[in-house]
């Protein structure tokens, strides 16, 4: 069709550019969308759905001239994918104008990505015919499971805070997804906690692939050198930090990952991080988990648990970040419904998992030098996250939302030169389990 090869000549001007590589991202879903709209059989359907584009393209904040269709040989036919094409080819030089003469817009740019602040959480931000070909319905139900997690989530844990409430942001990405995070600040039990959902379409540099799987290398498998991967994410990650010293902090993610190719894959895990050992804590937390592998798979937990203690390793310190809990990666030995069904229970039990705990400890009297260990091991922590966490990795090098990606860090850290706990101390005690992982149930 002319339209397609007029955008496939758009495609290789905007990629002669490094700022065209959100914009090529962009085009490539509309032209996806293009052809999914036109195979439906409808007519109210395809003009309901040109609609749908039209508004899409009217909140790009860079375009002084959102929607109006410029005379040419093509729209005739479509004028709503001749407003497209005139949008992109306007919008780097109108950015400026556009955001100086609006002040009162809210939208933040990290590198090329433009990420636009909605004051309403959308039903869906996903949306058929958007990036790869794939299971675009496996795609909106993990993210609605994942959308009703949070709330779940979040409202149980602002009962046991019992003073502060979680504060909701939604955004867009210019180039398709965006994110809704709930943030709670200075509460009662909580110093911050963080519960974000994501979805984000693009395409990655093959190292970036790399760094969210175990495989990466195989993902990117018979690709040219320098070559972008084309791909869907949709995840919800968590961290929480308690203000008592003898509250752990903790820590979730569960995701779906497709790829160019029809190639796709789950991953997550819920993982434990106390200051001070308790090991009826452990058992409870760990063995919640184990019930749960245990109603899917038998060797889930003891697989799940040996790569927690693997993975969360700080490589540089010889000692991992907490005492563990499950993780996975690369999970598709199986049908994709089975380990969606898994990954729904898992993030359903966060909360009896760590609620209880919380419960226990949020009113236990504690010392200066408590909280100063504290603060010591969360300085690993931040050590952990910044160095090798795969979910920041992954999200700096996608142009990812910078709040959401370092929300997971604590408010307060600390670090001293050649720190030793005493001897026979309980930090000893815990220090000895974060360099010797031990079976918990």
């Amino acid at each position: 069709m002319a339209e397609h090869r007029l955008l496939h000549r758009l495609f290789r001007r905007l990629l002669l550019e490094e700022e065209g590589r959100k914009e090529w991202d962009y085009l490539r879903g509309l032209n996806k969308r293009h052809k999914f709209i036109m195979q439906q059989q409808s007519t109210v359907q395809r003009t309901a759905s040109f609609r749908d584009v039209r508004r899409e393209t009217a909140t790009f904040p860079h375009c002084q001239d959102f929607c109006s269709p410029k005379p040419n040989r093509i729209s005739h036919n479509n004028p709503t994918l001749a407003s497209i094409i005139h949008v992109h080819f306007t919008r780097n030089k109108t950015h400026h104008n556009a955001t100086h003469h609006n002040p009162s817009r809210k939208i933040h740019r990290h590198s090329t990505t433009i990420f636009r602040y909605q004051d309403k959480a959308p039903d869906s931000l996903v949306r058929a015919g958007d990036g790869p070909d794939g299971n675009y319905p496996m795609r909106a139900r993990f993210e609605k499971m994942l959308r009703e997690a949070q709330i779940s989530i979040t409202d149980a844990i602002s009962k046991i805070d019992g003073k502060a409430t979680f504060q909701e942001d939604c955004w867009t990405r210019a180039n398709g997804g965006g994110g809704m995070s709930r943030v709670l600040k200075d509460g009662a039990v909580w110093e911050k906690a963080g519960v974000n959902l994501s979805v984000v379409y693009g395409s990655m540099p093959q190292e970036a692939l790399q760094a969210a799987t175990e495989r990466g290398v195989d993902r990117a498998k018979g690709m040219a050198p320098g070559e972008r991967v084309p791909f869907f994410a949709c995840g919800l990650s968590c961290v929480m930090h308690p203000r008592n010293p003898f509250c752990p902090t903790m820590h979730f993610n569960y995701r779906y990952f497709e790829t160019d190719g029809g190639v796709w894959w789950f991953g997550g895990g819920t993982d434990i991080t106390p200051s001070y050992l308790n090991e009826e804590d452990m058992k409870h937390f760990h063995g919640t988990y184990k019930e749960v592998c245990d109603r899917h798979d038998p060797e889930f937990y003891p697989k799940f648990k040996a790569w927690a203690d693997k993975y969360f390793v700080i490589s540089h310190r010889n000692e991992t970040r907490g005492l563990g809990g499950i993780f996975y990666d690369d999970l598709n030995d199986r049908d994709p419904e089975l380990l969606f069904e898994f990954a729904k229970d898992a993030v359903n039990h966060v909360v009896p998992a760590y609620g209880p705990i919380i419960e226990k400890h949020k009113n236990d009297e504690f010392t200066e030098d408590q909280k100063r260990w504290q603060q010591l091991r969360r300085g690993r922590y931040t050590e952990f996250n910044l160095v090798y966490d795969r979910g920041t990795i992954f999200g700096l090098k996608t142009g990812g939302r910078i709040e959401s990606i370092l929300m997971s860090l604590p408010e307060t850290a600390r670090w001293e030169y050649d720190h030793h706990p005493e001897e026979g101390s309980p930090e000893a005690e815990i220090m000895d389990a974060f360099k010797h992982p031990r079976e918990w149930v």
